[in-house]
């Protein structure tokens, strides 16, 4: 009898590994591993059979504020329910699996692209009506989703993927909506190529593949004495190559990872150069000639309130003289949250920084918030500077630009200053600084 009882023991300890190895331990749904080897059967006897079936990918819209407000516990509650309601109305030979997070894959057996649009919009309606209560917060629940057809004519090699770009776009256009993939649409193939490059800059963080680059800035009456630079990042890839950053610049900003990026311009920037500029530095002291180096800051930084205590602590761990640091932000972003840019600028300047106000022009190009962001450099649009040669438009904005600065105190620097009849000009016109492929190309820092 102890036997039996043993051997019966060691069956139930096998069937509760085997049974962990494919669920979620909180929801006690398939997990992604086992959605896989489901979705690898669809696909297969769509293959072979012709049958169509629906592939849809559930991202829960609210689930970050929830936890945000009342922590992990509620976040978790949440999830059980929302489990719940979606199990509540789906049919025998649906599957639905917990992928990660507050991501659900759900699968719908013999179920067309648009049987499942009206199957979606018909439970997200439900969810709409559900409420997640909290030690007495309220929370109303709603989801974005993505569909994908698996069929003969759709046989994607990554279906998960492609539901959940088209689930990004759902959230992009408004959330709490179904998105239906196409591999003709153009903004979801673009929504793909983001979330690609998501992927990969999270490996260049890791990896630090990312790499710095400056560029030079030149006084445009006499020869330049110290060092004016504005520092570029750009990033090496698996070959060695060099990608510009208006290749992973935009799916930075749309995925929230620029903040990141500009940190890890200042951490390395500050670890790799201090010891150049502490020698600077002390020259500029003698009354040696001026030295200054540009560093860009997104809007993730703007709104960021722990980045000036970042800020200082670099500082203090290289021992970087405030002095000899520029920090720009664009108008776009300073107008976007003035109040903040503002305290940003006076908080950094209190540090000894200096500041200058990118793409000037590309906004409103109104001078009266000047007032409030005590900056030292504006540098005009380069859209206006290329043309100005030619255009009289451009040259009469630029100009009014460079006259109001002076009377303000403010140095203008001209980006895209692509030749010598710009240079010529941007002489002319007053402007204290030029940069551009007319004066340098960006250069690997230290090169």
């Amino acid at each position: 009898l102890a036997q039996v009882q043993l051997l019966e023991q060691e069956r139930r300890g096998r069937e509760q590994l085997a049974w962990q190895a494919n669920h979620d331990s909180l929801t006690k749904l398939l997990n992604r591993h086992a959605f896989e080897q489901h979705l690898a059967v669809a696909v297969k006897s769509a293959h072979l059979h012709g049958y169509r079936h629906a592939l849809c990918f559930l991202d829960i819209d609210q689930f970050r504020i929830v936890n945000d407000i009342c922590g992990h516990r509620a976040g978790d509650e949440l999830l059980r329910q929302i489990t719940a309601l979606l199990i509540a109305h789906l049919q025998a030979s649906d599957t639905l699996a917990r992928l990660g997070g507050d991501e659900f894959g759900l699968l719908l057996f013999e179920c067309s692209p648009e049987s499942a649009r009206q199957f979606i919009e018909h439970l997200l309606e439900r969810m709409s009506r559900f409420r997640f209560s909290w030690e007495g917060n309220n929370f109303t629940i709603g989801a974005s989703v993505g569909v994908v057809a698996i069929d003969r004519a759709h046989m994607l090699d990554n279906l998960l993927s492609a539901a959940n770009v088209a689930c990004a776009q759902a959230k992009n256009t408004g959330r709490n909506r179904v998105c239906i993939w196409q591999p003709d649409d153009e903004q979801l193939q673009q929504q793909r190529g983001y979330m690609q490059w998501v992927t990969r800059i999270h490996r260049a963080l890791e990896d630090n593949t990312f790499c710095l680059y400056t560029q030079k800035i030149v006084p445009t009456t006499g020869p330049q004495t110290g060092e004016h630079y504005e520092v570029l990042i750009r990033l090496r890839d698996e070959q060695g190559k060099i990608i510009a950053p208006m290749a992973f610049i935009p799916a930075a900003e749309r995925y929230n990872l620029m903040g990141q990026i500009d940190r890890w311009v200042i951490e390395t920037l500050f670890a790799g150069q201090a010891e150049h500029y502490r020698r600077n530095w002390e020259q500029v002291r003698e009354g040696g000639p001026e030295c200054l180096y540009c560093v860009n800051l997104s809007g993730a930084s703007i709104n960021d309130e722990r980045f000036v205590h970042f800020v200082t602590g670099q500082f203090e761990q290289h021992r970087v003289p405030p002095q000899l640091i520029c920090f720009e932000i664009t108008e776009t972003q300073a107008i976007a949250n003035l109040s903040r840019a503002s305290e940003l600028i006076h908080a950094l300047k209190d540090l000894g920084c200096h500041f200058a106000l990118d793409d000037f022009g590309s906004g409103t190009s109104s001078f009266d918030y000047l007032k409030n962001l005590p900056v030292d450099y504006l540098k005009i649009d380069g859209a206006f500077i290329k043309n100005i040669v030619e255009d009289p438009v451009d040259r009469t904005i630029v100009a009014s630009i460079t006259n109001v600065a002076k009377l303000m105190g403010v140095r203008t620097i001209a980006e895209f200053v692509e030749n010598q009849a710009i240079l010529d000009l941007v002489c002319e016109l007053g402007i204290d600084y030029a940069q551009g492929y007319g004066i340098a190309r960006p250069e690997p820092i230290g090169g």
